[in-house]
């Protein structure tokens, strides 16, 4: 097993960008132009490592290798989305890996990339890449080619010397299990389970019982001996279960307007353990939107937007509009839902508007907006 974190130390230490190994301050995939680079990047790594696997690390300083940290990212459709753009899609896995410097619900995000053998190419236009193009490396820049197209394996050797110095041992994942419960969760109810006598899976959170059903919230999950963080959110609540071989997490979104909120179920994720020391992780999107009266929604959509305008003029708020403003991440994501495909564009806009004025509004806006990708995605 290869432990995530040690594996970007190493490629920061001793790798500069190259052809299997690329780094972001962050990436932008929200974005027509942040999507369509990062396809383009996804793309050329594989067809310049038809035999390993490559690797995107997410969250460092470009200059100096500086580990800044970026959100926990969760969006597990990300495989829907390469393999709506590119042709003779590599299979791809974005997971995050907590350093213990970083803040909490800070981490780097590490891409794996691991190409199906096959040419990869741009399937359609997006942004100013066109359909059929195909992207290598040359160095560290991903670049078009479009003649004496020919998949080499010239890294594989490099690679596996690189995934085997970061093997896991006792010593590392003993002292990441004490780590996450004596340290990073000192607060909180903590639990772990082995799996398969090598797979040591820990999370913590606040519990709640509601007859016989155990809910966590302000949850953090970590598979201990890969240093990946399975699941973290300050705000949603989850069920877990497990058995002798799976772990499966059930994450629950409070929707509503106003003061009319109920719990949805979200999504569904389950880890499966084999005894051969692999194991594999597959979700579920089990989200039924709740449906509104369009005519009212419209009403409420108009108000969200007023409401928007006058703090970007930096109008001073009365007591209910300050109410309002708190519904505000629900509202623009219930029109969403319902149809107003416009509403996703405010959220975007009224980011730094509420970063500045109230970071727990903020938050819930970032949540609302994570929702909408898990569904675009699926």
């Amino acid at each position: 097993m290869i432990n995530k974190r040690l594996l970007i130390k190493n490629l920061l230490a001793h790798n500069d960008e190259n052809s299997f190994y690329d780094k972001k301050r962050f990436i932008s995939i929200g974005e027509k132009e942040g999507k369509a680079k990062f396809l383009k990047h996804v793309c050329a790594l594989a067809n310049s490592n038809p035999k390993n696997n490559s690797y995107i690390v997410i969250g460092v300083e470009d200059a100096d290798n500086t580990i800044v940290g970026v959100d926990f990212f969760d969006d597990s459709k990300i495989q829907n989305l390469v393999n709506a753009y590119l042709d003779n899609p590599p299979l791809i896995a974005y997971e995050n890996i907590p350093f213990p410097h970083l803040p909490e619900g800070k981490v780097v995000g590490l891409v794996t990339i691991t190409s199906n053998g096959r040419v990869c190419s741009l399937r359609k236009n997006i942004w100013k890449y066109y359909g059929g193009s195909v992207f290598f490396r040359e160095g560290s820049i991903s670049l078009p080619k479009v003649f004496d197209i020919e998949l080499k394996d010239i890294n594989s050797d490099k690679v596996a010397t690189l995934e085997q110095h970061a093997r896991n041992n006792i010593e590392l994942t003993l002292d990441g299990v004490i780590d996450f419960i004596n340290h990073k969760h000192p607060d909180l109810t903590s639990n772990y389970k082995v799996f398969k006598e090598q797979f040591v899976v820990c999370w913590a959170g606040n519990t709640k019982k509601v007859k016989d059903q155990t809910y966590y919230s302000r949850v953090d999950i970590e598979l201990i001996n890969e240093q990946v963080k399975l699941f973290y959110s300050a705000l949603d609540e989850v069920s877990i279960h497990y058995n002798d071989d799976t772990f499966n997490i059930l994450e629950y979104v409070q929707l509503g307007l106003g003061k009319n909120q109920k719990y949805y179920q979200l999504e569904e994720v389950t880890i499966r353990f084999f005894e051969n020391g692999k194991y594999k992780i597959t979700s579920n999107l089990l989200f039924e939107p709740p449906q509104y009266d369009r005519k009212s929604l419209y009403h409420l959509y108009n108000s969200t937007n007023a409401l928007l305008q006058k703090l970007s003029n930096k109008i001073t708020l009365n007591s209910s509009e300050k109410k309002d403003l708190e519904h505000l991440p629900d509202t623009l994501l219930i029109c969403y839902l319902n149809g107003f495909e416009e509403a996703k564009d405010q959220m975007e806009k009224a980011r730094p508007v509420l970063k500045a004025y109230d970071k727990n509004i903020y938050l819930e806006l970032k949540e609302a907006l994570r929702i909408i990708r898990k569904v675009k995605y699926n």
